[in-house]
């Protein structure tokens, strides 16, 4: 009995052992560890019909959202990676000039509203998804994620985590470049 008691967290050790080492040898290999795989990869958008961040009267449909390619960014309030990148996702909408949608994700309203004002807003619009119907539908396992979707609507890249400046230089610009030339759809 009293060796089973010292072998159980002995064996528990090697396991995280054996798991921490397995992701340093994919960080090694330069796999993304932030780049989940996605069932919706290639995949249209799922249809929805959602609330509007801003305003609750206004329902917005996969047909309102922006033409060409665009980025969909999922945050919430209760983020604190989320509030991390907001300054960066703002400077791609003011400076890159990149189109971002965001969904708020399982949220109150007008947490949401204050931390725009706040923070500044660089959604084209904002999806508000208090029960979370479309991030299941997109596989969201919290947030933030933010997801490459092309002009014609499908769903190219997943990135889950914080978008940095590392995160648009080495992995998002180029597929928003590449799509947007017409030889990634």
């Amino acid at each position: 009995m009293k060796r089973t008691v010292y072998f159980i967290p002995l064996l528990l050790a090697l396991v995280g052992i054996v798991i921490f080492a397995l992701q340093l040898k994919d960080i090694d290999a330069g796999k993304d560890i932030n780049a989940l795989e996605t069932a919706m990869a290639g995949k249209p958008l799922p249809k929805f019909q959602l609330p509007l961040v801003l305003d609750a009267t206004r329902v917005a449909t996969i047909a309102d959202l922006p033409e060409g390619i665009f980025l969909l960014n999922v945050w919430a309030t209760w983020c604190p990676s989320c509030e991390a990148e907001h300054a960066y996702l703002n400077e791609l909408a003011q400076t890159h000039n990149v189109t971002i949608v965001g969904l708020n994700y399982k949220d109150h309203r007008p947490a949401a509203q204050a931390w725009l004002t706040r923070l500044g807003n660089p959604y084209r619009f904002n999806l508000f998804d208090e029960e979370g119907v479309l991030g299941f539908d997109l596989g969201v396992y919290g947030a933030p994620e933010t997801f490459v979707v092309s002009a014609d609507r499908k769903v190219l890249y997943r990135h889950v985590g914080v978008v940095n400046q590392e995160v648009w230089q080495q992995t998002l610009k180029s597929l928003m470049n590449t799509s947007r030339s017409g030889r990634l759809q």
